[in-house]
Order: structure tokens, then C-alpha cells, then sequence
């Protein structure tokens, strides 16, 4: 893409001053992003990063996942499949600073191995993350092959060009490297608010961007709510700007939250019932689960005795209004044996479905949700688990059995809805031409 705008232009111009990736820090990436692999050929162990090879002590020895080179006492990893040449692929970051921007240099590295020789690696620069000070994200990269959807389809031979603004709703923009160059260089800004050398298994666009333009992350940063942070800044689905009150309460009180999902339900079914939501004796509960469960069962019982009427009533009109906003995907069912995934269809089901897992997905009123796709998971036609899915981003949001809790078929269960998420995306894509 051309740069147009002014900005496009100044980063463009600060993009070609930037030092080229330096020898120091490829051979740092070649020894700390990549594992050491053996395998085990004709009888021998064969070390794919000194090229070494051994005979087993014993039999017990060739079924161990990780064994010690002979040679380089380095500690490998048995590649499983008996492979003698592979190639591993990694990403890599460098944090620079040019202009009043903050950069992140994103580094494709790969590690071409082979049986009896030494390893080879190649390097390349493929993504930069101008960051400015009010967080704003501009991205540049190389060209990537338009009909792959595999992260390392780039085009190595292409410069790197300026991205459109929506650039950042691509999954390539949300690529977190495996590991940092250590010597940082950041901006003052960064610091001022919050950042010191810990990206906290984040991507550091991600995590830049939101403590620079979000003063919500940038507290829960300085507070060292360091779970909370991840949560909220990785998460496409979190509620915590709007349970702000709340979450202000938990950091007064250094409350841990052990489910976030199962917090922000809890939450709303606190605020359904009025409660206060600045006192930790309702929202800093010792049993998380417990709690939530009994305000469940409370609700459903004041909904089933006082308004049992209009509740039918509300159903009869919420079926109308859930049929003309999900009919697209009626009939969609994926199965694998004894166990079929459907979208639930009628609002009644969504009743029957919260009664027999025991949760909330009918006393929150899930099928109001329009981003989200409900489906039932059933093991002999007995339900098991709930999958929200969201259509926004095509992932699973959650997936709960009984009681919120997995079951012993849940991943069977997500393994069956990523294969099968291509019709989702089928029925999304004739809804939009129709």
C-alpha cells in the first residue's frame, strides 16, 4: 500500500532509518526461540543440532520424550514421526524506538535440520508496530500469499509496505513472539505508565497500545493485577470496563479471581438483583462457584413463581426476535460418533439446556446475545456442554458441562467444532450476500 496520509508517510520515512536486524541478534534467536531436536534412526540417536550419533543404552531409553546428546549434553527433544530433516518456525520480537514511536520489530526465524548435518537458519524481518504515544497502532509488513491462512505464508522477497488501519483485525496483527530480544529500548511513555521489562506473555503491541490509550490497563499494570491485564487486553469478550465498579473493589481488596467467565456471569446477576457492587462481601466471594450458582438458582426461582406468565410470554416474543436473528445457522449439527454438536434453536431450549447443566445460559438471557452462536453438545442425545461461540471472531468463547464445569468430552468437543467452524463461516458468508 502506497503511503497517503502524512503519518503513513513519517513512518514510512522513520521505517527506512531503522539499523537492519544485527548479526548479535540472530544469533540470539538461533540459541533461545528454537528447541534442540534428536531422533532416533536405524538403531542410533541421532543429534540434529551437533550432528552427533550414539547407539541407545537400552531399550527403555529409545521411548523417553527428552534424552542428553552424547555430544553437546544439550537436552533434546525425540521428534516423534522419525523424520531426519524438518524445519521449525518461529517469531522473534526486537523493541526499538524511532522518532516518538514505539517499535516492534517482528523476526520470522526457521531452522532448517537434517540427519548428519549442522542445522541452518534463515531470518527475516516481516512485521514493524509503530506504536505513538496515545497508543494509536500502524502496522508495516511483508506481503502475505492471500489464499493461505498459515501464519508463515509470507512473501519473503516483498518490502515492507504501510497496512490499512484495519489491519489490526487481522490475525497476523495479533502474532505474540516466543521470545524478546532482551536489550529493550522503549519510550518514555511506556514507562510513565507502568511498563518496566516484563511483557507478561503478551504481545507487546497488544500490551502497548492498551496501557498508552486505556487508563483501565494501565491500573490494572501498576496494581500488578497481572491475570486481570491478560485477560482483558486478550480477550475479545471481557466486561470489565463495564463492571469497572467491581473490578475497583477487587483491587482494594487484592481478591483473585479464578474464573474471569464465571465472574463477569456472577456480576450480572449481582446487578440483576441490585446489590452493591463496591462491597466485597458480594463481590469478592470465597466460593466463586458456589455463589454463582446459588444467585442462578435464586433467579430462576423468582423468574419460574412470580412471572411464570409473562415469562412464557417473553419467550413466545424473544423466539420471534431470536429465530429472525439466527436462522441462518438452523440445521447446522456436527457429529462424531455418540456425540452431536447443534445450534439450539428455540429460546424454550435454552430454558431446558440451563436446567439440566445447571447454568446460566437462559437465566442471562444468552439468546439476546447477537454476536454469539449457542450450541448444545449431546452424548446420546443427553447434554453435556454449552459452546458460545463468537461470530464476531469465529472462537469459542466457552464451553461448560454441569455446573460450569468440563466435562470428560470436552475436547472432543472443541476439536469437533474447530474442524466443523468452516460451515459457521459458510452460513455467515450467505447471509452477507443474501
Amino acid at each position: 500500500m502506497t503511503p497517503k496520509t502524512i503519518i503513513e508517510k513519517r513512518i514510512t520515512e522513520l521505517s527506512a532509518s531503522l539499523a537492519p536486524v544485527s548479526a548479535d541478534i540472530t544469533a540470539w534467536a538461533e540459541k533461545s526461540i528454537f528447541l534442540k531436536w534428536g531422533v532416533l534412526s536405524r538403531g542410533k540417536f541421532h543429534c540434529l543440532e551437533c550432528s552427533h550419533a550414539w547407539k541407545p543404552d537400552s531399550t527403555k531409553s529409545k521411548c523417553q520424550n527428552y534424552i542428553k546428546c552424547a555430544g553437546c549434553t544439550g537436552k533434546l527433544k525425540m521428534q516423534p514421526y522419525n523424520k531426519t530433516h524438518f524445519k521449525e518456525i518461529e517469531y522473534s520480537a526486537v523493541l526499538d524506538t524511532a522518532g516518538d514511536f514505539q517499535v516492534v520489530r517482528i523476526i520470522c526465524s526457521h531452522k532448517q535440520m537434517k540427519k548428519g548435518f549442522a542445522p541452518t537458519y534463515f531470518h527475516k524481518e516481516v512485521m514493524q508496530h509503530w506504536i505513538n504515544p496515545k497508543g494509536e497502532v500502524r502496522t508495516m509488513s511483508l506481503s502475505v500469499n492471500v489464499f493461505s491462512q498459515f501464519y508463515d505464508q509470507w512473501k519473503f522477497y516483498s518490502p515492507l509496505e504501510i497496512r490499512p488501519k484495519d489491519f489490526q483485525n487481522s490475525p497476523k496483527y495479533r502474532i505474540a513472539p516466543y521470545r524478546v530480544y532482551p536489550k529493550l529500548k522503549v519510550i518514555s511513555s511506556l514507562k510513565r505508565n507502568g511498563f518496566k521489562t516484563s511483557l507478561h506473555n503478551m504481545a507487546p503491541q497488544l500490551l502497548f497500545s492498551a496501557i498508552l490509550k486505556d487508563s483501565l490497563a494501565e491500573t490494572l499494570l501498576k496494581a500488578s493485577q497481572i491475570s486481570m491485564l491478560t485477560y482483558y487486553v486478550t480477550s475479545s469478550e471481557q466486561h470489565l470496563k463495564q463492571n469497572w465498579q467491581a473490578v475497583k473493589t477487587c483491587l482494594k481488596y487484592s481478591y483473585v479471581i479464578s474464573d474471569y467467565r464465571i465472574w463477569e456471569d456472577y456480576i450480572d446477576l449481582l446487578r440483576w438483583f441490585k446489590k452493591d457492587l463496591s462491597c466485597p462481601l458480594y463481590v469478592c466471594p470465597n466460593n466463586l462457584s458456589e455463589s454463582h450458582d446459588r444467585l442462578v438458582r435464586k433467579k430462576r426461582a423468582i423468574q419460574r413463581r412470580k412471572y411464570l406468565m409473562e415469562m412464557r410470554t417473553e419467550i413466545l416474543e424473544a423466539q420471534s426476535v431470536y429465530a429472525e436473528e439466527k436462522k441462518d445457522f438452523f440445521g447446522l449439527c456436527f457429529s462424531e460418533k455418540n456425540l452431536t454438536v447443534s445450534v439450539i434453536e428455540n429460546v424454550q431450549d435454552f430454558m431446558a439446556e440451563g436446567d439440566n447443566l445447571h447454568h446460566c445460559v437462559f437465566t442471562n438471557e444468552y439468546y439476546k446475545k447477537k454476536n454469539s452462536l449457542i450450541l448444545s453438545a449431546k452424548v446420546d442425545s443427553q447434554s453435556v456442554e454449552t459452546i458460545e461461540l463468537s461470530l464476531k471472531n469465529m472462537e469459542i468463547i466457552q464451553c461448560r458441562g454441569l455446573k460450569n464445569n468440563a466435562s470428560k468430552h470436552h475436547k472432543q468437543i472443541l476439536s469437533l467444532m474447530n474442524r466443523n467452524l468452516y460451515q459457521i463461516k459458510e452460513r455467515i458468508k450467505k447471509r452477507t450476500v443474501n
